[in-house]
């Protein structure tokens, strides 16, 4: 009978995001219903009144929100911070919602609709746009369609040429696997070469993340494993859902976004756009960001390069990137952002 009971506690335990000091904080975990459907959102911040950022996640289907709020503490000193669980992950997964059809059309329209919820319920005209990995497919398209909502893009491990950045990823990890005298990762890799430059499958992510292609500073699959059993965002109901998200809907949006590849979609722009790389970053490559930030049209655009981190810049060199994000806002506030 104990065990039952805390296999049910574990599962349905209340969830809730910790509280922020400070009258004029803000930090809510709630469901809300978005474009037809209900969506998960996290709002964190110490003033409501600070300028909004909202964060896309990547995966697809890999919510952060497990884990976000260690890395974000000194963001929410400048501003209020959303993150959101996209439609069919996390806890915005629903066990009797049909995904079948799900695109990132639909993505997109969800994530316009949430714009103009949080500017509705904080007042305010704009904010700033912030995907990661597969996050900047659905980030992209986004202020394609609707700039004004928007201050400015942040894209981080930005989604670019897919088939260019899996032969950056392909290269990378074969070389690696050869220096360290590893026979049957090169094997592997080897026979997917031809499978890789045909575009047809990804180079392993599991062997990108062993030779340092995905984080170097920190862990990012601790991260979730702490989070889902310590953090109170997710209980074991919210961890199911979590991982019925990824089976039902990352294959179906991963061979979208390869067949209709971002740089053929959006080549032009109305805000100002920043590209923000790992320099070690081979899940998503900084050369190929790097081609497509070339052929980018926009009033202002920065390319920039963390010297330390891979895929997570934003966590693995948080103090720099908060220092980043601090400036580069302020120049777009007060109209000294340039190319």
């Amino acid at each position: 009978m104990i065990t039952l009971l805390i296999v049910l506690l574990g599962l349905f335990f209340p969830t809730w995001t910790p509280h922020i000091k400070g009258e004029q904080s803000i930090s809510t975990l709630e469901q809300v219903e978005i474009n037809g459907t209900g969506h998960e959102i996290m709002i964190r911040g110490i003033d409501s009144s600070n300028p909004i950022l909202i964060f896309v996640h990547g995966g697809p289907a890999c919510s952060e929100i497990p884990y976000a709020r260690k890395y974000q503490k000194d963001l929410e000193k400048q501003f209020t911070i959303v993150h959101y669980d996209q439609r069919g992950s996390g806890k915005s997964y629903h066990f009797f919602e049909d995904y079948s059809n799900l695109t990132t059309d639909l993505l997109v329209e969800d994530l316009l609709s949430l714009t103009d919820y949080i500017l509705e319920r904080f007042n305010q005209e704009k904010v700033l746009l912030v995907g990661h990995s597969f996050g900047t497919y659905i980030g992209m398209k986004a202020i394609d369609k609707s700039p004004e909502k928007y201050y400015g893009y942040i894209g981080i491990g930005q989604v670019a040429d897919v088939v260019q950045s899996e032969l950056d990823s392909l290269e990378f990890t074969l070389e690696q696997a050869k220096q360290e005298g590893n026979s049957d990762d090169i094997e592997k890799l080897m026979l997917l070469q031809p499978l890789i430059e045909n575009g047809e499958v990804q180079t392993p992510r599991n062997l990108v993340r062993k030779y340092g292609g995905a984080a170097r500073l920190i862990d990012d699959n601790t991260d979730y494993l702490t989070g889902f059993l310590f953090n109170p965002e997710y209980n074991g109901l919210d961890v199911i859902r979590y991982l019925r998200g990824i089976h039902v809907t990352q294959e179906v949006l991963l061979n979208e976004g390869a067949k209709h590849t971002i740089t053929e979609i959006v080549n032009q722009v109305d805000l100002p756009i920043f590209f923000v790389m790992g320099k070690f970053d081979y899940m998503t490559s900084v050369n190929a960001a790097k081609n497509y930030y070339g052929s980018m049209e926009a009033p202002v655009k920065e390319f920039v390069i963390f010297e330390e981190s891979a895929h997570y810049p934003q966590f693995e060199e948080k103090e720099k990137f908060t220092l980043w994000l601090n400036k580069t806002f302020d120049e777009l506030q007060n109209g000294t952002a340039e190319y």
